[in-house]
């Protein structure tokens, strides 16, 4: 065989590993089993811009038009970044929300919106953990777009509104109550971090913080740094930190048994409110 008859060998042989390891991702995707997904119904936001964002919606169960439900608005990690409008609602947060205990004791309306590929929750992320501008993404300003949509769609109490968001998401948590630190009731970051400069108007705000103590994907130093903020400030978050446990402490957080009954009873008293 000649060596232009073995190059072209080489370059096929490469192609079909390439071909064989993308169908592999594919299979893996489509295998992918999502708890009560059937609960969750897709949708694509549309603003007046054409701009669009896709994200699933919960219904509270046996919703009635006269009760006022609270709303719950959780943001996804990087890795559920995409366009299937599925995805995000792996690594325990469909379980969470939509299992046959949530719906029964927590009815509310939920909404975990999905990130395009390429797009970020927040300006601050892995690539530079202090962001130096403080400005709200295109898919995180649609995410309130849309919060603002389903209140004139449903009776939403206004007065409980959570938010909360895991590793990308975590960032983006952090972002929007810093931003609007008076639209949400209470927040639950998980492996996250924000910046502690920015804390004051936090200080009487509910928050639950949750990390790993062996991350080595988001430092758990981001965590504590806010946590210490906050207390320096007259705050008292709450904070759990897993010994043992890496990036994916979000399965501790979402074991936690006191996690939704925490968040549900949180609401927005008249000196938060502005």
């Amino acid at each position: 065989m000649t060596g232009w008859h073995s190059a072209i060998a080489l370059l096929v042989g490469i192609l079909f590993v390439a071909i064989a390891a993308s169908a592999e991702e594919v299979e893996k995707k489509e295998a992918r089993v999502i708890p009560f997904l059937d609960r969750w119904e897709a949708r694509v936001y549309k603003n007046e811009k054409n701009e669009t964002l896709p994200y699933r919606l919960l219904r509270p169960k046996g919703y009635e038009a006269k009760q006022a439900y609270p709303l719950v608005v959780f943001l996804h990690g990087m890795g559920e970044r995409g366009s299937d409008n599925e995805v995000q609602l792996v690594n325990g947060v469909s379980e969470l929300f939509a299992s046959d205990a949530a719906i029964e004791k927590f009815p509310a309306v939920v909404i975990v919106p999905q990130c395009p590929d390429g797009e970020d929750f927040n300006t601050a992320s892995w690539a530079n953990w202090r962001s130096d501008t403080f400005t709200l993404t295109t898919p995180t300003r649609l995410v309130l777009e849309i919060v603002e949509a389903l209140q004139k769609e449903f009776n939403i109490d206004a007065n409980r509104l959570y938010l909360g968001g895991l590793s990308m998401g975590g960032f983006g948590t952090w972002n929007v109550i810093q931003m609007y630190p008076h639209l949400f009731a209470a927040a639950f970051p998980i492996c996250g971090g924000g910046d502690p400069s920015r804390v004051k108007e936090l200080a009487t705000m509910p928050i639950w913080i949750f990390q790993g103590a062996i991350d080595d994907t988001v430092p758990p130093r981001l965590s504590r740094e806010m946590v210490q903020a906050l207390q320096a400030a007259g705050g008292h978050p709450g904070y759990c930190e897993f010994p043992g446990v890496g990036h994916n402490s979000w399965t501790n957080a979402f074991e936690e048994p006191r996690l939704l009954p925490w968040l549900f009873g949180q609401k927005k008293s008249a000196t938060t409110e502005k």
